[in-house]
């Protein structure tokens, strides 16, 4: 287990939960905290350890995995006194959650003055990854505090080290702005072909097998939208949040954003529309309902 065996888990949502509990079933010793007290209730039934507080699930660990949302409730979470009190020289701090990769920097030198090294270490896959281990891990950090970690993050899925600190939760927004941008227009392709009198799985079956195949095309519909559960697990506003962290990134480095950013006003007025929890595949339902 290369030096952890104790891992601290913040955030037993969605994603959060299945990756704790391979977690347990690897042999690691899991403390859990959630905001929320059936997922502890949960973790604990499973194996784990339920804390109460952000402070129990630091205290004695080798590693705390953070899966949180984003920068402002990892902000929240590492600024908790009993939290604070609980960092310690050694630690390694992980967040696995798709934070802004500026502010993630700003957050490793804090840390880095206090003994703690970071690892960003967002994740692609979705729920299905979670659960069954094949998560895509972007790492950032440097290469001895990526390898430390590399055994326990390996039971979760195939670690892949982006460069330094921060270059994991860059590429990660960088490609859910690919991601969406392509699920978008695949959508708007399909959706004017069925209008054309084609069947939407004939086009899968032939986009699939030519140039314009994508995630969306081979993974996306064919799961989510055309048998209409529109649930990949995966919230819009999430998805919508990393696109503008990515445009704006790229707008801070002055790269080209224009298509990106076209791609944002188009997702957040879909999101004005949709319910706040409506999974982010819900934009092919709300294209095919669209008049211009």
């Amino acid at each position: 287990m290369s030096g952890v065996r104790s891992v601290g888990f913040v955030g037993l949502g969605n994603m959060g939960m299945p990756m704790a509990v391979r977690l347990i079933e690897a042999g690691y010793e899991v403390t859990g905290f959630d905001v929320a007290e059936g997922p502890r209730a949960a973790l604990a039934e499973l194996g784990g350890r339920p804390a109460a507080t952000l402070a129990e699930a630091v205290g004695g660990v080798d590693a705390l995995v953070l899966m949180l949302p984003d920068s402002s409730v990892v902000s929240a979470v590492m600024a908790d006194p009993g939290l604070r009190a609980g960092l310690r020289p050694g630690l390694r701090v992980i967040d696995m959650g798709s934070s802004e990769p500026v502010a993630t920097r700003t957050l490793a030198a804090e840390l880095d003055a206090l003994g703690v090294e970071l690892v960003d270490a967002p994740v692609s896959g979705g729920v299905a990854g979670a659960v069954a281990g094949t998560l895509t891990i972007m790492a950032g950090g440097s290469a001895e505090a990526v390898e430390a970690v590399a055994d326990m993050l390996g039971h979760l899925g195939t670690v892949r080290h982006a460069g330094a600190v921060g270059s994991g939760h860059a590429i990660k927004a960088l490609n859910n702005l690919i991601s969406a941008t392509h699920l978008w227009i695949t959508s708007e392709a399909i959706l004017a072909g069925e209008r054309f009198g084609l069947d939407p799985q004939v086009m899968l079956d032939i986009i699939n097998g030519s140039s314009g195949r994508s995630g969306s095309s081979e993974n996306k519909w064919p799961r989510f939208i055309l048998p209409g559960g529109y649930d990949s697990g995966f919230g819009l506003r999430l998805m919508l949040k990393d696109m503008r962290t990515a445009t704006a990134l790229a707008g801070q480095l002055g790269a080209s954003t224009g298509l990106g950013e076209a791609a944002v006003e188009r997702w957040a007025r879909a999101a004005d529309d949709l319910p706040p929890a409506a999974d982010h595949t819900e934009v092919a339902r709300w294209l095919a309902a669209a008049t211009d």
